[in-house]
């Protein structure tokens, strides 16, 4: 666990917890992308099930390997796409050879002629996270929204994917924030679900 204190504001949690991860080198990166993917979600997949990954950005870890290693049994995979700030992210079908298109947060999407699709699981990018599952994300809240939005019909089970250098001792959650049932780094697997 990181030795970032708790003690600070979100922003300096964050700053400091992104700091670790820019560290990181990108053999480290990619060798902790292939550990998740090796070790694979911690609990069975049903065929047809929607599994929305992301497209990593700055220094994230990227879920590809991980999806393309959940394709393999069975499951649909898609994307997010941002529509405004404050609002629920939305989510197309998406597989590996699909042209993208550039989002208005300059993150790649989905072309939107992709079938929208709403997921089972959403494996989710974090600056940071804690031992009782909150996360920090960007400041914007689409995580936040889409969980609270999509969980009023569905239980969708939230997966953060991170590096271990990201873990920190506790994060001043809201109201608001949403905590992840699971997060998986190249070192462990946390489950938040009994907490």
């Amino acid at each position: 666990m990181s030795g970032i204190s708790a003690t600070r504001s979100k922003a300096d949690l964050r700053t400091a917890a992104l700091a670790a991860r820019d560290a990181l080198s990108d053999e480290q990166r990619a060798a902790a992308a292939q550990a998740i993917a090796k070790r694979g979600l911690p609990f069975e997949i049903a065929p047809g099930t929607v599994v929305s990954g992301y497209a990593p950005i700055r220094s994230e870890i990227d879920p590809t390997p991980l999806m393309l290693e959940i394709a393999t049994l069975g499951a649909r995979l898609a994307l997010p796409t941002v529509t405004a700030r404050g609002q629920a992210l939305t989510f197309r079908a998406w597989s590996p050879n699909d042209k993208m298109v550039m989002g208005p947060l300059g993150i790649l999407e989905p072309s939107p002629a992709a079938p929208e699709v709403v997921p089972d699981i959403m494996l989710v990018p974090l600056a940071a996270f804690d031992r009782l599952g909150h996360r920090i994300g960007y400041g914007a809240g689409h995580y936040d929204y889409t969980f609270a939005h999509l969980r009023k019909t569905k239980a969708v089970r939230g997966v953060g994917v991170a590096f271990a250098v990201q873990q920190i001792k506790a994060i001043p959650a809201l109201a608001h924030d949403v905590a992840l049932d699971y997060v998986l780094t190249e070192a462990k697997t946390f489950d938040f679900r009994s907490l």
